[in-house]
């Protein structure tokens, strides 16, 4: 491809920084053209195809002409029925109208930091974690900051080390509950504690909740019950398991209404009509049964991936309550996971993602595995991943 000799780019284009998972699964995807056989557990994508009463509705949204905008806020029926859900599964009351829909998660995340987050200005985010988050940040001028988290604190941010890190240009914390790559939720508590501890300090809580609904543990704490004020993120994407159709909606608090459908109505005018018409049959009782078969086979891939790594010499501090991944320490084994995952994909054909891709504190030490594949093709991906080590 021919480039001219001088290209304009903004300085935010050099800070955000590529997903190095993608040229890893650009080098799988031309293995598998060469007649090479790869287990695929490198995205974070369900495996599962979206649910029929779900796909059905989006269809008769089409023929019946529901192609047109929508209000920017949202399909009136599909922020009611996420209302009515956050109070049948967490007994949390929320206006519909505190409820946005949002071109999938990202667009939620990325309204949350226009919200909130003025040039120069600091957001607290775990390192490791979801590396669009830092770039999210990065495109609206803000500087992301990554506190080092580990096992003793169970991977996920806390009061007291947001009180030590806050300085005076701090406006805002964000963290994932179930957390992207390390699968952890956060307790009622840590959420209540970390709500209380942003709120005293003027600043915002951003939770990012896409993965819940694949949670393994009988009362997962969502933020819509445990923080007074937080800007709360979801998706149909995985739950739900649509996530080509880039859906997902933003819970604010009271008083920021105004301002959030401003910046929608800027931003985005509307997300998909025909997608938000196929969202409300997430929320019959024909889907939930599919969605929750779906979760009982996630769980059992976890129940099988996880102590099958550990027999193989990789590291599980922590057993994940949610999501669909596993980070495991790879140290024992090799000195770089990058050069790991590479080994890994060209030898045994097997895809894995570096911890590159989620922290700067460690990201040598660790692999994560998305176990978004059948079980069979799990254990296929063992049986390779042993044979490799074993040479």
């Amino acid at each position: 491809m021919n480039h001219p000799k001088y290209l304009r780019l903004a300085g935010r284009v050099e800070r955000i920084r590529p997903f190095y998972v993608m040229e890893l699964l650009r080098r799988a995807r031309e293995l598998e053209a060469q007649g090479r056989d790869i287990v695929h557990m490198e995205i974070g994508e369900p495996d599962f195809t979206t649910a029929a009463p779900v796909v059905e509705a989006g269809v008769r949204a089409l023929r019946k002409g529901y192609t047109h905008y929508l209000p920017a806020v949202g399909l009136p029926a599909l922020r009611e029925a996420i209302a009515e859900h956050y109070a049948d599964r967490y007994g949390a009351r929320i206006d519909p109208r505190r409820i946005f829909i949002t071109p999938g998660a990202s667009g939620a995340l990325l309204l949350a930091m226009a919200l909130v987050v003025n040039p120069g200005e600091e957001v607290l985010v775990a390192d490791p974690g979801y590396p669009c988050n830092r770039n999210f940040i990065e495109l609206v001028n803000g500087v992301p900051r990554g506190l080092p988290v580990s096992a003793v604190d169970g991977y996920q941010l806390t009061a007291e080390a947001v009180a030590s890190a806050w300085g005076e240009r701090t406006a805002a914390v964000l963290i994932g509950s179930p957390d992207n790559p390390t699968g952890v939720l956060a307790s009622a508590a840590r959420l209540q504690d970390l709500d209380a501890e942003v709120r005293r300090r003027q600043g915002m809580l951003i939770v990012d909740e896409i993965y819940h609904g694949l949670h393994y543990v009988a009362d997962p704490a969502s933020a819509v019950r445990h923080c007074r004020q937080a800007l709360i993120i979801n998706s149909f994407s995985k739950y739900y398991g649509m996530t080509g159709w880039r859906l997902g909606w933003l819970v604010a608090p009271c008083g920021y209404e105004a301002a959030v459908e401003k910046l929608l109505q800027n931003f985005f005018i509307n997300a998909s009509t025909p997608a938000q018409y196929a969202a409300l049959a997430c929320f019959t009782v024909q889907a939930r049964e599919i969605f929750e078969q779906r979760r009982t086979a996630f769980r059992q891939r976890r129940d099988f991936l996880a102590p099958a790594l550990c027999e193989l010499g990789f590291r599980l501090p922590i057993v994940p309550d949610g999501a669909f991944y596993l980070y495991a320490d790879c140290s024992a084994l090799a000195a770089d996971s990058n050069d790991l995952a590479r080994l890994l994909l060209e030898e045994a054909g097997v895809a894995v993602t570096p911890g590159l891709d989620f922290e700067r504190t460690a990201p040598h030490r660790h692999l994560r595995f998305a176990y978004t594949t059948s079980l069979p093709r799990l254990q296929e991906g063992v049986r390779r991943i042993a044979g490799y080590l074993g040479r």
